[in-house]
């Protein structure tokens, strides 16, 4: 299987008991202020590149960065972070003065009661996105007032207190939704966006590869175009006009992406990562991989 961080293993890893009794039927929640699960000697504390298996928003201050398959994103002061099981990252303070806080949750925990919510249909956890938020002093205020509350709350007797920690996480989740570049939004309606926004769902959909036995469905142009019913010339020139990129280019870059994680982050042989990614050998694997990125996969494994 791929590095996955469970739960257990977070708490293992901060040297904490796993919380037992209540959270079991209401799904996992907690929340931890980020300085206390500092190593002291060092001064910081760098979580692993993995997926996992839970979601996470963290309010960082102090410079930082976040690292993703192709992408590292600064963080000179303060920001806000949300993470998905779907995607691997990796947080590297780079000052010893790191301080902030952070939640964490499973998708179970937001979907009791009768407003329950679907994770996966909100916009802070789609596909493509890259969900860090630099943060002014004011948003600060208003962010650590939420998670303070969340502190408090979580220590508290209060009967109803997963109820009310349930509708500070959902405000935590909006925060960020009204961050993101209302271009997004305003560009909605337009049919080539529109496509443009399914085809990638579609792709994202098939990852992460977590188990040797999962295999792409979809793998060609045509496959999506067919799922998408337009003919494959016209998703070619959407994708192209939207992306600057053609539908096979865009496909064979999100494959390169998830090979390289499963070639680093797991021990599988050759052939069940080429099994996997959808292709009926090695052999046509292997020249895939090295004429996208001049290396072969041993050699990039390393």
């Amino acid at each position: 299987m791929i590095n996955k961080t469970s739960l257990n293993e977070f708490y293992e890893e901060i040297s904490r008991p796993l919380p037992t009794g209540a959270a079991k039927e209401i799904g996992h929640f907690n929340v931890f202020v980020t300085e206390s699960l500092f190593d002291k000697r060092s001064g910081a504390r760098e979580m692993p590149y993995s997926r996992r298996a839970y979601y996470k928003i963290s309010w960082i201050r102090g410079k930082s960065r976040a690292e993703y398959a192709d992408k590292t994103i600064d963080i000179p002061e303060a920001a806000l972070l949300f993470a998905t099981p779907k995607i691997p990252y990796n947080w590297i303070p780079e000052t010893g003065n790191q301080t902030g806080m952070f939640c964490i949750f499973t998708a179970d925990f937001l979907a009791q009661g009768k407003s329950g919510v679907d994770l996966d249909v909100l916009p802070i956890f789609q596909p493509g996105q890259v969900p860090v938020f630099q943060l002014n002093p004011d948003e600060v205020k208003e962010i650590e007032y939420i998670f303070k509350k969340m502190h408090r709350e979580i220590a508290s007797d209060y009967r109803f207190k997963y109820d009310l920690l349930r509708n500070l996480v959902l405000e935590l989740i909006h925060y960020g939704q009204k961050l993101q570049p209302v271009a997004n939004v305003e560009t909605a309606h337009n049919a080539s966006e529109r496509i443009s926004s399914l085809f990638m769902e579609l792709l994202e959909r098939q990852f992460p590869v977590e188990s040797q036995h999962q295999r792409l469905n979809l793998r060609t142009a045509k496959d999506y175009a067919d799922r998408l019913a337009v003919h494959v010339n016209h998703l070619n020139k959407v994708l192209k006009e939207v992306t600057g990129n053609t539908t096979t280019q865009i496909i064979a870059n999100r494959i390169i992406q998830e090979a390289k994680i499963l070639l680093k982050q797991t021990n599988w042989n050759i052939a069940e990562i080429s099994y996997t990614l959808g292709f009926d050998d090695i052999a046509h694997f292997s020249n895939f991989f090295k004429k996208q990125t001049s290396v072969a996969p041993v050699a990039f494994r390393g």
